[in-house]
């Protein structure tokens, strides 16, 4: 079993910067490719980013692509999104996912485990 506990949501204005932060525990960390999705009101989760065991390759959803950047610490359990250039499209509830997975694949069926999620809202 994994537990996954995000921080780091909250309130800003378009245009600035947010750090997400997804703390694993109860398994091998360097065993798990993990991804952030994110779920806006009335629609479906979606894919934002994920990252492969080793950090060494990372796929991001086109609509953040050059203003997302994922990283992660095997060393310190965890796994990052830095937010820059927010836009007010980028509003939802974002959670950490982690599965037993080669590759960081976008279909939220590859990850087994997932955070509780944290909200972020960008105001215009």
């Amino acid at each position: 079993q994994v537990q996954l506990v995000e921080s780091g949501g909250g309130l800003v204005q378009a245009g600035g910067s947010l750090r997400l932060s997804c703390a694993a525990s109860g398994r091998t960390f360097s065993s798990l490719t993990m991804a952030w999705f994110r779920q806006a009101p009335g629609k479906e989760r979606e894919f934002v980013a994920g990252i492969n065991r080793s950090g060494g390759t990372t796929n991001f959803a086109d609509s953040v692509k050059g203003r997302f950047a994922i990283s992660r610490d095997n060393a310190k359990n965890t796994v990052d999104l830095q937010m820059n250039s927010l836009k007010t499209e980028d509003t939802a509830v974002y959670y950490c996912a982690a599965g037993i997975v080669w590759y960081a694949s976008i279909w939220a069926s590859s990850y087994v485990y997932w955070g509780q999620g944290t909200q972020v809202t960008i105001s215009s």
